[in-house]
This record gives C-alpha cells, sequence and structure tokens, in this order.
C-alpha cells in the first residue's frame, strides 16, 4: 500500500531554546531565513507525499499562519516590485495540503502520534520529529519510502551514534538482513551505556503501519512519565516485522542549541547568496 500522508509532532515546550521559545515555537525558529518545520515541510514533498498533518499544541498557531496565505504581505512585496520575494512567499501557502490538530495534554510523543489516528485511517504513514533535519542528496524519507516497498513493514530511521549519547535515543537492536537494513528484535528508550544493546539509534523518521494506533491506546506512560512512541514500536514488534534502515544524509539535531548552530553554519555556507562573505568572516575569527 501507497504511503499517502505524514505526521510532524510539534506540539513540544521547547525548553531548551527558552526565552525564545516563550513565544515562539521551536519549530519556527529559523535556520538561516527558514523556518525548521519548512525543511521538514519540504523533505516530506520531496518523497511524493500528498498530505501532511502538524500536531501542535499552545501557543503554535504561527505553524498554521505560516503555511497559509499573507494577502496583506504578499500586497506589500508586488506594491513594491519584489518579484522574487512575493513569488516565493505565495509557493509556502501552495506547497502541500496541511492539517493540523492539537494534542491538548503532553503526554509524550506516543502520545502525539495517537492523536493522527482519525487522520490516518486505516493506511501505512509517515512521521518526520522537527528536531531533526537530514541533508541528503535524495530526501530521507523518500529512502525510507523505497525500503518500505520492499518490506513491506514498518521503517525506522537509524544512525550509529556515540555510545555517551545512546542515553538520549530510542535504541535498536537486530539482525543485519542487508548493507543498511535491520530486522528488529528490541527497543529501548534512552538506555544507559552500560545497558544498551547497540548504538543504533532512532533519528526522527519513521514509517508505521496503523496497528500502532490500538497499540498506543494502551500503553502505558514509561521513561518521564510520558507514553513513550518506543514502547509502542516495541510492542509492534511482537505482532509484526518491524524494520531498521541506517539513511544516507548529515542529520542534525536542531532540537539541540549546538547542532542547530551547526545546521545555520552548513546550509548559509550552501548558500550562493551568502558563503562567500560568510566564509570569509569565518576565517576572520580570531578562535583563541
Amino acid at each position: 500500500m501507497k504511503v499517502r500522508k505524514a505526521v510532524i509532532p510539534a506540539a513540544g515546550l521547547g525548553t531548551r531554546f527558552l526565552p525564545a521559545t516563550k513565544s515562539i515555537p521551536k519549530e519556527m525558529l529559523p535556520i538561516v531565513d527558514k523556518p525548521t518545520i519548512q525543511y521538514i515541510v519540504e523533505e516530506v514533498i520531496a518523497s511524493g507525499i500528498e498530505d501532511v498533518l502538524i500536531i501542535t499544541g499552545r501557543n503554535k498557531g504561527s505553524i498554521e499562519e505560516h503555511f497559509d496565505r499573507a494577502i496583506e504581505l504578499e500586497q506589500n512585496l508586488e506594491k513594491n516590485n519584489k518579484e522574487e520575494l512575493l513569488e516565493e512567499i505565495k509557493n509556502i501557502s501552495k506547497m502541500i495540503n496541511i492539517h493540523t490538530v492539537r494534542q491538548k495534554n503532553p503526554l509524550g510523543l506516543g502520545h502525539a502520534i495517537y492523536c493522527a489516528k482519525s487522520f490516518v485511517g486505516d493506511e501505512p504513514f509517515a512521521v518526520l520529529l522537527g528536531d531533526d533535519v537530514v541533508d541528503s542528496k535524495k530526501p530521507c524519507l523518500k529512502q525510507m519510502l523505497e525500503i518500505f516497498e520492499e518490506y513491506n513493514g514498518s521503517i525506522l530511521g537509524v544512525q550509529p551514534v556515540e555510545w555517551e549519547n545512546v542515553n538520549k535515543y530510542g535504541i535498536v537492536s537486530g539482525n543485519k538482513i542487508s548493507d543498511n537494513v535491520y530486522a528488529v528484535s528490541d527497543l529501548i528508550e534512552k538506555p544507559d551505556r552500560n545497558s544498551a544493546p547497540t548504538n543504533i539509534a532512532i533519528l526522527g523518521r519513521y514509517i508505521i503501519t496503523p496497528e500502532i494506533f490500538e497499540i498506543l491506546e494502551n500503553t502505558k506512560a514509561g521513561v518521564g512519565g510520558e507514553i513513550q512512541l518506543t514502547d509502542g514500536l516495541k510492542e509492534l514488534c511482537n505482532a509484526e516485522e518491524v524494520y531498521a534502515y541506517v539513511f544516507e544524509g548529515r542529520r542534525y539535531d536542531v532540537g539541540s542549541k549546538i547542532g542547530f548552530l551547526e545546521a545555520t553554519v552548513d546550509y548559509a555556507l550552501k548558500r550562493d547568496d551568502l558563503k562567500g562573505s560568510f566564509k570569509k568572516y569565518l576565517k576572520s575569527i580570531n578562535l583563541e
């Protein structure tokens, strides 16, 4: 069955970026001049997905507004003959079919995904976390969709992480069945280094079968007192085959300050209008 829908959870409080996120959703913080969530939506579009559901929370209205038309702004740009900017702004509202639903209580990622049940229905769907931006020649989600078509089961996007960082992620273990694919036998949410079976971490990209919803409905709160998606996926492993795919690309943890800064620098250096002067500035910095 073709994957036609994607879900982007964006209900988190963004506490790691306070005080900025007191009034600005962390998903709207710009990498150069584009909100983080727009990079995620563009990956969805480039992968051929037709509809996106964004799971929002309180004070997240600017996300929905960003993907809506801005008539007054368009009129101002047209009046001032800023045609290139005008076209760019118009294209944002035409990108894709955007839907939203509010997660009324901050009960964890598993609960956020459960909020998508009515939108998804009885078909497989993609999940992309806004904290993970992936720069790759072939969109990360498109890579995973190709693996889904081959194996016809839930796919977890993974990469190896440093052993000292395994306590930050859901960690998978399983049998390697091809160069980049594992048949998952177990998942552990944020284990300490001594109990982690591998350093293969789930990094913000999933394709999940709809059977997950019945499981999440009955999943109890886990690490952090929240309903963890990893716990639901662990249960799903007992009912059907689940696979982990080591995707290609440079992944940025833009939910951390360092990852956000790294992404900002790297994406700026990819811009023809910025890289010359920005490189000159970086070379001039005295780092001592």
